[in-house]
């Protein structure tokens, strides 16, 4: 976390990547209702983008909830990922 709702996060492999990732507490309810971290939520989107894009193609700075414009399914996949 580098600010309130905003967040950096590094890609380590070929090339490594920074990213600057905002998530309001608003999504991060609806996607997980506040039963993990927001570090973990992030690793588990992170998991998810870099399942379907290499880490080069990942946008260095975007709002958690624009990824389902690109990829529908992130919401429902997501919400699987983090279930019990």
């Amino acid at each position: 976390m580098i600010d309130a709702n905003v967040y950096q996060v590094v890609v380590e492999a070929d090339v490594e990547t920074s990213h600057r990732v905002t998530m309001s507490q608003e999504y991060y309810r609806a996607l997980c209702g506040a039963t993990i971290t927001h570090e973990y939520l992030l690793i588990q989107a992170f998991r998810f983008l870099l399942e379907r894009e290499p880490n080069t193609a990942i946008l260095a700075a975007f709002d958690l909830a624009d990824i389902p414009r690109y990829f529908p399914e992130f919401e429902a996949e997501i919400k699987q990922r983090i279930r019990p």
